[in-house]
């Protein structure tokens, strides 16, 4: 009983108030009685205010309910159920131990619950890096109507939870990509250019049809206008290749640029299996750790996701010739070729430029680069001194960079992207696409 009893900061009060009164006896004598009489009626009180809360063995309960995976970068909820099984309202502090990831030692709820009632407390998480995440004990203080004392209880509740690459938005962008509405997530609705030849069915003509796709053969058996319709090309190989170097370990937000890229990766390898192409994943730094070969099989996007979620690195040069030997020994057939990497220097960019050129006369390659935030920031805040405009200068300096790499990469045929890490995915999405709708794979 000792281990889970408290006093409410009110007896301390109540307790400093009789010794005041004990004080003030010294001169008044009278109030020495008065002191006495409050200090039995404080004991009185408490003595009660423990008979109410420890008369019932197990007066509450919690327990915690959460998926058995989180999605990492985004909020996941938890619940933790409570009952109150006294019969009189309580006022509850609930304190839930985090996992260590979190470094959050403030976490606490205080509510008040009706006698013999439940409830659900709602709260989310949002992890930003993969691994396991441990959740500890569930501790409860619960105080009555007097608010005297307080009682503790403690609920073992340990639970591992595994943090995987953000599956949360792949579903959504799941969804959308089978349902066409991807422009709802800020993916951009790309005007078919060309004329793609893979045949997808024979239906009625109606006004605005292609009239050179009339099937005439068709149209004489149903004795009305029939039309061919086409489709995008099926099964073209889509492989992403994430840079685990020391490039990647920039943080954005609390998270890795490298973590971006393989939620990014894996949003790409679900629309695109959901478009009916064929996905695959490459992984390196200083060795070519994994090599996922690109397939359209039920199994292959699940595949993808635990292979994401157990990438680790240490964040050392990457070597691009083992890549492009991988890359030339084992993928026999022209695919496109999604880079996840970044460049803060043209001379690093100089440095690999070589291997690029190599990858790209054999594979449509397209070269994802990061914006440094900081510095767009840096260039829109106001100068007041001449700190400043050395500041600015500098920031400018490394931002014109970045665009001159994307010239560079563009100018030796080398697709690239230029984005802010929260707007990856999207413009990652976009640009297969296109890429798609120009039939340019």
């Amino acid at each position: 009983m000792y281990k889970s009893f408290y006093l409410n900061k009110a007896v301390y009060y109540i307790a400093a108030g009789a010794a005041f009164v004990y004080a003030l006896s010294y001169f008044f004598p009278k109030l020495y009685s008065a002191g006495t009489i409050l200090l039995l009626l404080l004991a009185i009180v408490i003595l009660f205010d423990v008979l109410l809360l420890y008369a019932v063995k197990s007066g509450f309960y919690a327990e915690r309910l959460l998926a058995e995976r989180f999605s990492n970068g985004d909020s996941n909820k938890i619940v933790i159920h409570l009952q109150n099984r006294y019969p009189f309202p309580a006022v509850v502090t609930v304190i839930d131990e985090l996992p260590a990831q979190f470094q959050e030692r403030n976490w606490k709820r205080v509510l008040r619950m009706e006698n013999k009632s439940n409830f659900d407390l709602e709260y989310f998480l949002t992890p930003l890096t993969r691994g396991e995440y441990v959740f500890n004990d569930i501790n409860v203080f619960v105080s009555s109507p007097l608010r005297m004392v307080i009682r503790k209880y403690r609920f073992e509740s340990e639970q591992l939870v595994k943090v995987y690459p953000s599956y949360q938005q792949m579903r959504r962008y799941q969804i959308l990509a089978v349902s066409n509405r991807l422009e709802q997530a800020g993916v951009k609705k790309i005007r078919q250019l060309g004329h793609s030849m893979e045949f997808e069915q024979i239906k009625e003509y109606v006004r605005g049809d292609d009239y050179r796709t009339i099937n005439w053969k068709a149209t004489a058996r149903k004795s009305d206008l029939m039309v061919n319709t086409f489709t995008d090309e099926r099964s073209q190989q889509i492989f992403c290749v994430i840079n685990k170097g020391r490039v990647m370990k920039m943080p954005f937000m609390g998270m890795y640029l490298l973590d971006y890229a393989i939620n990014a990766a894996l949003m790409l390898c679900n629309v695109a299996l959901a478009r009916h192409d064929r996905a695959g994943l490459i992984t390196f730094a200083e060795q070519v750790d994994t090599f996922i070969p690109a397939d359209k099989k039920p199994a292959q996007l699940n595949l993808i996701l635990e292979s994401l979620y157990r990438q680790g690195t240490r964040f050392l040069e990457p070597d691009l010739e083992k890549l492009f030997s991988v890359i030339r020994n084992r993928i026999t057939q022209r695919g496109l070729l999604v880079y996840f990497t970044n460049f803060e220097s043209f001379e690093s960019l100089e440095r690999q430029l070589p291997s690029l050129k190599k990858i790209a006369r054999y594979h449509l390659l397209l070269v994802i680069i990061f914006e440094n935030t900081e510095l767009k920031k840096m260039q829109e805040e106001k100068v007041r001194s001449v700190e400043e405009i050395y500041i600015k200068t500098i920031a400018d300096k490394f931002s014109n960079e970045k665009k001159r790499i994307v010239m560079e990469l563009q100018k030796n045929g080398i697709i690239s992207i230029l984005t802010a890490p929260e707007n990856l995915t999207v413009q990652v999405i976009n640009k297969y696409l296109e890429i798609k709708n120009r039939q340019t794979l």
